[in-house]
């Protein structure tokens, strides 16, 4: 039995480090760093001869990490070629697809997955991070989040969290006072939901790109983020300050979107989508704000069920009539059947298949639309 043990240990002890595993290695000390806030092991695994302007974004990076209540940072690995081109002053370099797995403590309850375009280089035995911008001309890129563009200050509290900068101070307090009304406006149709939200106020356009993507309607103030096509990552992000009524709202119209995208699949019909969300956040409101649609409906414009099209091309009036839609179904089915009738159709995307097991049809739903709005807007 001896013998046996210490043959085992000496054919593991032989077992040769791998540059795939020592390059994990590095990844494992980074996570560790951050969680256990120690910037002096972060930075150890910098490459010497990295760019001067890299280590100062790295060392940046960990410092504005510092009140983000993080429950999980790690990544995952997988081998990718080092594209022809790329060079370095070093023995060897490595470039494999690596995803940043983060997850927000009492937010997320699964990690949200983020593409990291590392550059890895081995001097004298030893794996360093070189980089996270070299592979952008190979069209490989790295997710940057709040940290990445400077200090955050969190405001907690018990729907939730506001990320914010210096300088967005204020606007954030507002935010985070409204946050608890928001929550509790959206449990009052979706039903019990024991979430929190995270909202995130980027401190320029470059930071709201990162967040949410460049093709990102100027117009708009907030949007609901999540990992594409699963329902993990939700955050609100709030494009620019807002009086309070318009905050209320749209935190009202946003959180809809976060709560109820576990029943919603890709491709559900947009007016169901955006015009729930302002059912749920003009609820109580009246009609006054809706005053294209007013104007349309006096004009005799009615029309069909938007079409997804009609947001693209004509978007404040596709929302005014999706909200309008989804009131009038409210009126007709109440609020917990009209929840009932959102998670079929937003998972089916088929309209007339949702409305027959719900005892309608689009040419009666079509007219009896017209005849409210006609009685809301005389």
């Amino acid at each position: 039995m001896f013998l046996l043990v210490v043959v085992l240990f000496l054919t593991v002890a032989s077992v040769p480090v791998t540059d795939d595993m020592a390059v994990r290695d590095v990844l494992d000390r980074r996570s560790r760093a951050v969680l256990t806030r120690d910037e002096t092991a972060f930075l150890a695994d910098l490459d010497p001869h990295a760019s001067p302007a890299f280590v100062d974004a790295q060392r940046a990076l960990f410092r504005n990490l510092s009140a983000v209540p993080l429950a999980q940072w790690s990544y995952r690995v997988d081998d990718a070629a080092v594209p022809d081109g790329l060079t370095a002053d070093a023995d060897s370099l490595a470039t494999p697809r690596v995803g940043l797995e983060y997850r927000l403590r009492d937010v997320d309850t699964v990690p949200s997955v983020r593409d990291m375009a590392y550059v890895f280089t081995r001097r004298g035995g030893r794996w360093y991070l070189a980089s996270d911008t070299a592979l952008e001309r190979f069209g490989r890129h790295t997710w940057r989040g709040p940290w990445d563009f400077g200090p955050c200050a969190v405001l907690d509290g018990p729907a939730g969290f506001v990320l914010a900068h210096p300088g967005g101070e204020e606007f954030a307090a507002r935010v985070s006072a409204e946050l608890p009304g928001a929550v509790d406006a959206v449990r009052a149709v979706w039903g019990p939901w024991n979430g929190r939200v995270a909202v995130y106020v980027p401190a320029g356009r470059e930071e709201l790109n990162a967040l949410v993507g460049p093709g990102f309607a100027a117009g708009l103030a907030g949007i609901a983020v999540s990992d594409p096509g699963v329902a993990s990552g939700q955050r609100v992000v709030l494009a620019s300050p807002l009086p309070t009524a318009s905050l209320r709202v749209l935190l009202r119209h946003e959180i809809t979107h976060v709560v109820a995208r576990g029943a919603t699949a890709d491709g559900a019909p947009m007016w169901l989508l955006e015009g729930f969300a302002d059912y749920v956040g003009y609820r109580g409101l009246g009609t006054g704000w809706a005053s294209t649609l007013a104007a349309e409906v006096r004009a005799g414009r009615l029309g069909d069920l938007p079409s997804d099209a009609d947001f693209r091309t004509d978007p404040e009036p596709a929302y005014q009539r999706s909200w309008s839609l989804v009131a009038y179904l409210a009126a007709v089915l109440g609020e917990p059947r009209l929840v009932g009738f959102y998670r079929l159709l937003a998972r089916s995307s088929d309209v007339e298949g949702a409305l027959r097991t719900f005892g309608l049809d689009r040419a009666g739903v079509v007219r009896g639309w017209h005849d409210f709005l006609r009685s809301t807007f005389p």
